[in-house]
């Protein structure tokens, strides 16, 4: 069998420069661990202003780019990046890098700014793939093992040391903890095993989310009116609504990270107040606004008396 040809894209806005360091040295380590060397990489570095502001007496936006373009000449491979001074959310790039991918590799891969990548990966996911292919379950979903959550629905993914943690943010298993790849490495280190579930109904956030490239050929894809978040939620239900119940495979004992709370998550950012992450963004007048229309277009998707929010709404709605 030829090579398991995957993608694995990340957008990053402007803010988030200072903490990709460590998510781009996960994937360099991923593709460094793997023989498989079938993989594209892409990046879209957002320098767009429209949302939040450059406090440019600590850094200018050239100073960013420079940083940025520094983190790509790491990699062995090729890496398609661009820089772009358009508005672009996370909801439109992974709509885009779905398109632009699936009719050129068999795996895509949601990659995430503040997450980390574990080594094993590629190898992993190049042997999950064939076995799906032999199983003649060429469309199909995968994750990797996560923290603790924030209630038991989220159990069937939660890594194996972290489920049965008692819920608590802040400690090591928690979703407000940041871990290091040290930390991570030694989580997944010793794994003789495998722990690969099927996961029923479908349970994922988009930190991390493995695609079968058949899924997006079929049809499934972010819908245009969910322009900002909970854009996971809906490639969830198009999911199930093109497709059905399709396998999602869950790698339960080996942990992908989702540092939400990273310290280096929102920098630079001019005129935001508050003492954690969630307060700062949220005292963007717009946020809220912004947040609650995508979330409803989000699940309004099959209502058809419904007429969806856009970028224009907000702005009428924040005057």
């Amino acid at each position: 069998m030829t090579n398991v040809k995957f993608a694995v894209g990340c957008l990053v806005q402007w803010y988030e420069c200072e903490m990709i360091e460590d998510y781009v040295k996960s994937l360099i380590d991923s593709i460094k661990y793997t023989k498989n060397k079938d993989i594209i990489v892409d990046f879209t570095f957002v320098i767009n202003q429209d949302l939040e502001q450059l406090d440019d007496s600590k850094i200018s936006m050239d100073e960013l780019k420079s940083k940025f373009e520094g983190l790509m000449v790491g990699f062995d491979i090729n890496v398609n990046f661009r820089i772009t001074d358009k508005l672009l959310t996370i909801a439109d790039y992974r709509r885009n890098f779905n398109i632009k991918y699936c009719d050129e590799v068999d795996v895509l891969i949601w990659g995430e700014s503040d997450s980390l990548l574990p080594k094993q990966m590629f190898s992993i996911l190049d042997n999950l793939h064939k076995m799906s292919l032999e199983n003649n379950n060429p469309k199909y979903l995968a994750f990797f093992g996560t923290c603790k959550m924030w209630d038991d629905t989220w159990k069937s993914v939660e890594h194996t040391e972290f489920t049965n943690k008692p819920v608590d943010n802040k400690k090591w298993w928690g979703t407000r903890y940041v871990t290091s790849i040290k930390e991570m490495n030694n989580i997944n280190s010793g794994i003789d095993e495998l722990d690969v579930r099927v996961v029923s109904p479908h349970k994922f956030n988009g930190c991390g989310l493995v695609i079968s490239s058949e899924v997006i050929k079929a049809g499934v894809n972010i819908p245009k009116s969910v322009f900002f978040t909970h854009e996971d939620t809906a490639f969830n239900m198009m999911t199930n609504r093109v497709l059905g119940n399709i396998p999602q495979y869950i790698i339960k004992n080996i942990l992908l990270v989702h540092n939400r709370e990273h310290p280096k998550k929102r920098m630079y950012v001019g005129g935001e107040i508050g003492n954690t992450l969630g307060e700062r963004r949220k005292s963007n007048n717009w946020y809220s606004v912004a947040s609650k229309m995508s979330e409803q277009n989000c699940h309004n998707i099959f209502n058809n008396n419904y007429k969806s929010f856009n970028w224009k709404d907000v702005w009428e709605n924040i005057k």
